[in-house]
């Protein structure tokens, strides 16, 4: 019985692969044929199946049937049309406020305006969103000297809707590619989001974004709501509490489940090493690594609301020791959080290549002090220290990405240089994406080098779009790491290859 059953589930396994890999759709074929089968009609297996059924029933469910088989039999999450109704509705909207932005910042003057500088080096860049290199030249004052304390205001709903669009696209492409992405974050069976709702969420920033940008500018510039001053500079630090009332709301809207989550993982990260490291836990860890920028653009916010003269548009937060020091400290939390993570799983999996990952993040830990001491201190000295550290921790870095995480470079593999078992068919892809991991990681030292910057960009700029550049280099990262990790897990006996399925009874309900 035991090997009847077993040959069953190969059949039906290696039809499954011999489909995908010729992708063909004779899915509702194939399953006529097995259920036409001595196999597929055995009423021995029938049996078989409905013990093993009420065994698990009984002894893993508390004899809840109900809550069994609802366990044993996970529908696939069936896509709803209004979510992406609601989708192109929001990016519509989006589009039509940043025309609209543009249009009252030109019609009204805003740079020739009186207390327009002003406006523009405190207020207008805490919201500085989907505009272009060559709109910032454009509205920017001239004078760059007065604008080092704009990118930390600006830049914290562009770091945040830029990691939700590329997490939105990994999730697209494990989807295409049968990554059992659920099964390796932990996610409950058809809570997790799809890359639909992902789109939706980061649609939905974007408009209350842009719509409070518009209202700022329109309470500046009107004359009848111009008195209202304290009102208008309190639209941005608004904004944030919305966002931060609705990742914490406890009612069951908005994704609450998955919202949930993504707080339960970020409490593990801030207290490691005090809860067992999860493979989601670490996971969420190197994504905080990649939004230092978005810590300090938090960490400017409260510094200006918090003891700057917001009411007159003034602070004195750069000029702070102590902002000086929190501006290191809040940069190196999620690497060390990291580190104590990587710590925590040495001594539990006694595993020593997690103490070298740990050693990984603590010298990207000493590099990020060493160059932020440079970014106020300058100097010669500073500066060949800095660029030796960092160099030091982006070739430790980039080999620990390619090799340990993506698992390529295989001389012997059965792919050379890759792996034994791939994904995408095209390999080049895989030699392309090491290529631009490499270049993204060597983005600082633009930073460091100092190399002439553009006449039109400020340097608080290109540390903007390098951080926009780091954030676009782990969205690439997070595809091959979890290809890598479903791959270990089929290796492992983790998780079967293809979960769920690829194929369907009726194919119209995976439309």
């Amino acid at each position: 019985m035991r090997k009847m059953f077993s040959v069953h589930c190969t059949l039906l396994h290696d039809g499954a692969v011999f489909l995908q890999i010729t992708s063909r759709a004779a899915s509702k074929t194939y399953l006529l044929i097995i259920d036409n089968s001595d196999l597929g009609g055995s009423n021995e297996v029938d049996k078989l199946m409905g013990r093993v059924e009420s065994t698990f029933v009984k002894y893993f469910s508390s004899g809840n049937r109900r809550k069994g088989v609802k366990l044993l039999r996970p529908r696939n999450k069936v896509e709803r049309h209004r979510t992406t109704f609601t989708l192109g509705i929001l990016t519509g909207c989006s589009v039509a406020l940043v025309v609209s932005v543009i249009v009252t910042i030109h019609a009204r003057g805003l740079i020739q305006h009186e207390g327009g500088e002003q406006y523009m080096n405190i207020m207008f860049p805490l919201y500085r969103y989907y505009f272009s290199t060559s709109e910032i030249i454009e509205w920017i004052p001239r004078d760059y000297e007065t604008l080092n304390q704009w990118p930390y205001m600006c830049s914290l709903f562009v770091f945040i809707f830029l990691h939700m669009f590329m997490y939105g696209i990994n999730t697209y492409l494990w989807r295409r590619f049968r990554v059992n992405y659920p099964f390796i974050f932990g996610l409950k069976s058809g809570t997790e989001l799809g890359f639909r709702e992902i789109f939706l969420l980061a649609s939905a920033l974007s408009v209350l974004t842009l719509a409070a940008v518009l209202s700022n500018l329109d309470m500046e510039m009107d004359p009848r709501t111009q008195r209202y001053q304290t009102l208008t500079e309190l639209v941005p630090a608004g904004l944030v509490m919305v966002l931060l009332l609705i990742t914490f709301c406890p009612f069951n809207i908005i994704y609450r489940s998955s919202r949930f989550f993504l707080i339960r993982c970020t409490w593990h990260c801030l207290l490691a090493p005090f809860y067992k490291v999860t493979f989601s836990d670490f996971f969420l860890a190197d994504q905080l690594t990649s939004q230092v920028q978005a810590f300090r653009s938090v960490q400017f916010y409260i510094c200006y609301y918090g003891w700057g003269d917001f009411k007159r548009r003034s602070n004195q937060c750069l000029e702070s020791k102590v902002y000086e020091i929190f501006f290191i400290v809040v940069a190196i939390i999620p690497f060390w959080s990291r580190v104590l993570q990587c710590l925590r799983r040495m001594f539990e999996e006694k595993d020593l290549m997690q103490g070298l990952n740990s050693l990984k993040y603590f010298s990207t830990v000493a590099a990020l002090i060493i160059r932020t001491i440079y970014d106020f201190r300058k100097g010669t000295f500073w500066k060949i220290v800095a660029a030796s550290s960092s160099g030091v921790t982006t070739i430790f870095n980039t080999y620990w990405d390619i090799v340990m995480d993506w698992g390529l470079l295989r001389k012997k593999a059965r792919n050379p240089w890759l792996r034994d078992k791939l994904l995408i068919s095209n390999k080049a892809v895989y030699f392309v994406a090491m290529i631009v991991n490499i270049l993204l990681r060597l983005v600082w030292m633009q930073l460091v080098l100092d190399f002439d910057e553009a006449p039109f960009l400020h340097r608080r700029v290109v540390i903007t779009l390098v951080a926009c550049l780091e954030i676009l280099r782990r969205g690439i990262w997070n595809f091959f790491r979890l290809e890598n990790e479903h791959f270990n897990n089929v290796e492992k006996y983790r998780a079967i290859k293809l979960s769920p399925l690829p194929f369907y009874y009726d194919d119209q309900k995976c439309l």
